[in-house]
């Protein structure tokens, strides 16, 4: 699974946030003063659902036999959860079985975890007493819905991602660069497959890459403890706690070191040179105040010599201290994935040697481009630059690196945030996959986009027959009015074309049923076909995609013509003062509808954006073998590069794509962004509105 924490729970999450602004309004304290606690209370929520699934396969097993003591921490522990005192768990604190007000309860709880969880000691927030009860308990009323109390791991976890987002987006702490955006987080992930050994992160925020990790190593039916050892360095202590208590709402444990011994710089506190099979980081750009003498002996971290330094002995820009740190860290056989200033990939003078060096060594692997925008706090673009000492040795690949250029790879969030959709960070992948020789891996992909193509077709159908039914049902109960007079009647013409936009719907339902029933025989099965297979039933599934494409339309019609219908009957036939205008039915149904409208168009959405993800694909990519790719990817040699004065900027290589029409143009996609763009401003209006009111109330005026 590919994580997006911006879908399928948005909605949830979103009620969520309302919960933490309502906490910034009745407290009177900053962002930066009150998201511990906030994140406290949800990871209190998540270490208690995780003690009571646990305690149930304990149970399970006692009865049933297996186990025959008292259980112990142990035991909670191979489950990935915490052996809570009652004191500890959330409902007793919000049932007050405990002692004291809940300010304090909640503090004490928070301590007797640490005491039984080392990891976290001195992590929690401890500090619930500076909040009134009476908000402490609404906060958590509000977390103790079913729909937490049930909620798992991965749910959990991605609630928590969510707020860690929003945080950020307030710059509540440390500007917001304690988090990364997690599509690009992922994107790293499943380009250096961080799946055993040391994972190190010397600049680990809130601790979103090791979080990543573990799901890349879940999908693939592993235990993430079992298979990788976390490093993490973050010089913010407070940071650093926000890392332990992200590890602990996922299950996960890792080591991390705070503060002044954790500035990377200057310290290697874990001592992992060459011992890391995976490093990877999103460092801060463009530090200008590094003490050049503090670090110019560390000659196995440094390689390649320093960058260059200033009159006032600083190294003149850190970027290159940070790529050198992360190729010394490596074993042999290491990988890793950083996130980069875009300046450092042509910088001149002193960077540019050391960047020569790098090239030389053969471990740069990949370079790829992404535009700007998607970190919630600043607008740059940025770089992701790949290693992989392997690579050194290997007389295939060591002379080349692959350029990427992925600036217009992107989805529209906010209109002032972008990120990569889980399939644009798969299709990122695959073209790497296809750069290392792994064309199965591609035709997997590809097989998967079309399977999944014909299941939510089918899965379509469902929402398609609720909204055939619900735009009859209101169709029965406009009838008698609309049909009630015979002359000079205003809605005869609109009500004659929605009835033929009805039949015309049901046949255009009828025949997309049968198109996906066909296309089921056709999909590809759990063994993955060949190439030209593929491209047979990915060309038989435009007709589909078509379909679905042509029905949003019609259904679009249906339900546009419907509100016509009901504006004109209120507003110019006094359909209110009439008895065959049951308005309170009519209103219910149209709103019922509305509902089944947007169910179904997401629903006939799925297939269509899937078919073009494997049209995105298999266009650039025919034969499933790589090749370069005008304006997106091209793999360049050494002797270029070095013509080039040892660039390591993509968008420089791979030029830019025939002015031919864009057939990849997506137009359902620009509607959306547009539509995100003006929610977006209506939003700001709104707050500006209030804001504006509260002014004027304030001078009295």
């Amino acid at each position: 699974m590919i994580a997006d924490h911006l879908t399928d729970i948005d909605r949830f999450d979103a009620e969520l946030w309302k919960l933490a602004d309502d906490l910034r309004a009745n407290s009177g304290l900053a962002s930066n003063e009150y998201f511990m606690p906030i994140m406290g209370l949800l990871f209190l929520r998540q270490a208690t659902n995780r003690y009571y699934a646990a305690l149930a396969e304990i149970e399970a097993e006692k009865a049933a036999g297996r186990m025959l003591r008292p259980p112990t921490e142990d035991d909670f522990k191979t489950r990935r959860a915490m052996m809570l005192p009652d004191a500890a768990r959330y409902d007793a604190i919000l049932e007050r079985r405990t002692t004291g007000t809940l300010g304090e309860a909640l503090s004490k709880a928070m301590e007797e975890i640490e005491n039984h969880h080392l990891p976290l000691k001195g992590q929690l927030p401890k500090d619930y007493q500076r909040f009134e009860d009476d908000l402490l308990d609404s906060m958590m009323r509000k977390f103790d819905s079913d729909a937490l109390r049930k909620a798992g791991g991965d749910v959990f976890g991605r609630i928590y991602e969510y707020f860690l987002a929003e945080f950020s987006k307030q710059g509540a702490h440390d500007n917001g660069e304690f988090f990364t955006p997690p599509s690009i987080v992922q994107t790293i992930v499943n380009v250096i497959e961080p799946d055993h050994g040391i994972v190190f992160d010397p600049a680990c925020g809130s601790g979103g890459m090791f979080v990543q990790s573990s799901h890349f190593i879940e999908q693939h039916g592993k235990d993430t403890m079992k298979q990788v050892t976390f490093y993490g360095h973050e010089k913010n202590e407070t940071t650093a706690r926000l890392a332990q208590i992200n590890l602990a709402v996922h299950g996960l444990q890792g080591t991390i070191q705070a503060g002044n011994d954790a500035i990377t710089y200057y310290r290697d506190p874990h001592d992992l040179v060459g011992r890391c099979d995976f490093v990877m980081a999103n460092p801060p750009f463009n530090v200008d105040e590094v003490d050049a003498d503090k670090v110019k002996a560390d000659k196995r971290r440094l390689p390649f010599g320093l960058p260059g330094v200033n009159k006032t002995k600083k190294i003149s820009n850190a970027n290159y201290l940070w790529l050198s740190y992360f190729y010394s860290y490596l074993n042999e056989n290491g990988r890793a994935g950083v996130v980069m200033s875009s300046q450092a990939s042509s910088a001149g003078r002193d960077e540019a040697e050391v960047r020569r060096k790098l090239v030389e060594t053969g471990a740069v692997d990949v370079m790829i481009d992404v535009r700007g925008n998607f970190f919630y706090t600043r607008s740059v673009p940025c770089q992701l630059w790949f290693f992989d000492r392997a690579k050194e040795r290997d007389p295939q690949r060591a002379d080349h690196v692959l350029m990427l250029d992925a600036r217009n790879i992107f989805r529209k969030v906010t209109r002032a945030i972008c990120d990569f959709s889980p399939e644009q960070q798969r299709n990122i992948a695959a073209i790497v996959w296809l750069y290392r020789g792994q064309g199965d891996r591609f035709l997997g992909l590809l097989a998967d986009y079309l399977r999944r193509a014909v299941a939510d077709a089918q899965a379509a159908t469902a929402a398609l027959a609720a909204f055939e039914e619900g735009l009859g049902r209101l169709i029965d109960r406009m009838e008698p009015f609309a049909n009630a007079r015979r002359t000079d009647n205003p809605l005869a013409a609109t009500w004659e074309e929605l009835t033929s936009q009805q039949a015309t719907l049901s046949a255009d339902i009828e025949a997309f049923v049968a198109e996906a029933t066909a296309q089921a025989a056709a999909a590809p099965g759990a063994a993955v076909p060949g190439n030209a297979h593929l491209h047979a039933v990915r060309t038989g599934l435009h007709p589909l995609a078509d379909r679905c494409r042509d029905l949003t339309k019609s259904i679009d019609l249906a339900a546009k013509l419907t509100g016509q219908i009901i504006d004109t009957a209120v507003k110019t036939m006094e359909a209110r003062a009439s008895d065959l205008w049951n308005g309170g039915e009519i209103v219910k149904a149209r709103k019922a509808l509305e509902s089944l409208r947007a169910d179904a168009v997401e629903a006939l959405r799925r297939p269509r954006y899937l078919v073009r993800q494997a049209d995105w694909l298999h266009d650039r990519f025919p034969d499933a073998a790589y090749r370069d790719v005008a304006g997106l990817v091209k793999r360049v040699g050494r002797p270029d590069i070095a013509a080039h004065d040892w660039s390591l900027t993509p968008g420089r290589y791979v030029g830019t794509a025939p002015a031919a029409v864009d057939e990849d143009f997506d137009f359902e996609e620009t509607l959306r962004s547009i539509h995100v763009d003006l929610r977006s401003l209506n939003e700001e209006a709104v707050q500006l509105a209030g804001k504006i009111a509260r002014n004027f109330e304030e001078l009295g005026v």
